[in-house]
């Protein structure tokens, strides 16, 4: 509402109570009057009065076509603060019904795989976490010399511990923490980072998987005509080497020091590819390089001929 139109609504208010007060000490005069004339009038006369009064209070709201606004009464006011108090009210649905958007949009986080493994001594070994709430006891598996389970376990942090022969025990090679009770538990946490490479091999092997039904057979009509060269076929130059292939540590000097922490970082385009160097005095080699986080690791093989 513009200023000018609240200053006119503001008019006549006033001037509407203005006119109920004028009203009400003209009636209340005239009962006065009456009273000390006495109640000689008849009962027509009253009635006639009666009448009277109600085509004026109907004439008055005809002309005046606006309803009566007392601003003594409680209930009156709150016209006027009704959007007010509404307002807020409907911010509070709104915030409310978007925070519950939100948490329906996020849904469950995807269940990871976690290695637990107790180094120790023990023949029975077992484990138990706040991801089963400390519910019941799962059995860790021998591998060589150490006692190993894979869970699934969902993004987060997980306290457990382990029941070795009896015992609840904690690994001290493994980050701990304190319960509010103060009992020491170990800690891990499951973080999605950690399964980007996973998650990258798992996408490739799908896309594999994906063009497995697709013929090798090149598409077109077979023919028994043989093929004949073209002469420019015959005298064709073999492609040029791709420049990021000359960074392959088979066609580089590693120099005289052979300390890992030398060796150039490779280029994410020579990662996971087999690579073999001329057979040279009986010996052929082979090298691969493979990226875990930010470590590379580079393996070569030398296979006698």
């Amino acid at each position: 509402m513009s200023s000018s139109c609240q200053r006119s609504y503001e008019q006549g208010q006033m001037l509407t109570l203005i006119a109920l007060q004028l009203f009400n000490a003209a009636k209340h005069k005239n009962a006065l009057t009456n009273g000390e004339m006495g109640n000689t009038s008849s009962e027509r006369a009253g009635m006639g009065q009666g009448e009277k009064a109600h085509r004026r209070d109907s004439r008055g709201a005809k002309e005046g076509d606006r309803p009566k606004i007392l601003m003594d009464s409680s209930e009156d006011a709150d016209i006027f603060h009704a959007e007010d108090i509404k307002a807020p009210v409907e911010k509070d649905e709104f915030l409310a019904w978007r925070q519950d958007l939100e948490a329906n949009d996020k849904g469950p986080t995807q269940a990871r795989p976690t290695v637990f493994r107790w180094k120790g001594a023990g023949k029975d070994i077992f484990l138990a976490g706040s991801f089963n709430n400390w519910a019941n006891k799962i059995p860790l598996t021998r591998s060589q010399n150490n006692f190993v389970a894979i869970l699934d376990l969902p993004e987060g942090e997980h306290q457990y511990k382990f029941y070795v022969d009896g015992q609840w025990t904690h690994d001290p090679s493994e980050p701990t923490v304190t319960n509010h009770l103060g009992t020491v538990n170990n800690v891990i946490q499951v973080k999605k980072t950690d399964f980007e490479v996973f998650d990258a091999l798992m996408v490739d092997s799908q896309k594999c998987s994906d063009m497995s039904d697709v013929s090798s057979s090149p598409p077109g009509p077979y023919h028994q005509d043989p093929y004949v060269c073209k002469l420019e076929e015959k005298f064709k130059t073999p492609p040029i080497l791709p420049p990021h292939l000359l960074q392959v540590i088979l066609n580089k000097d590693t120099g005289i020091s052979c300390d890992p922490a030398l060796l150039p970082e490779p280029n994410h385009v020579m990662l996971n590819h087999l690579y073999a160097l001329s057979i040279k005095d009986g010996v052929m080699v082979l090298s691969a390089t493979h990226r875990y986080k930010k470590k590379y690791v580079t393996t070569l093989l030398y296979k006698p001929i």
